[in-house]
């Protein structure tokens, strides 16, 4: 899988809410109204990235869930990357 050229990456990050670029991976905050809602949608995650054999890079503080998405091993940001997000944005709901 290669990276996407900056244009496609523009293109597909606009038809996401609330993701955007930053320091070169897909980004977004999710909140939550506590913690175990939170780690709840984080195992969902977890389930689903291991069947895709991507796994994303987030940091977890309370009711917060910070996400990077890169793919490492194309150098960039993957359509894999577009495919994840989405399934986060499903979960969130």
């Amino acid at each position: 899988m290669s990276a996407m050229d900056e244009q496609d990456i523009l293109t597909a990050t606009a038809a996401l809410d609330g993701w955007n670029v930053e320091a070169g991976k897909l980004a977004k905050s999710f909140r939550f109204s506590d913690f175990v809602t939170a780690f709840g949608f984080m195992s969902r995650v977890a389930l689903v990235a291991e069947k895709m054999d991507h796994h994303p890079e987030w940091y977890n503080v309370y009711n917060t869930v910070k996400v990077e998405l890169t793919t490492h091993d194309a150098g960039g940001i993957t359509a894999k990357d577009f495919e994840l997000a989405a399934a986060m944005d499903r979960f969130a709901g």
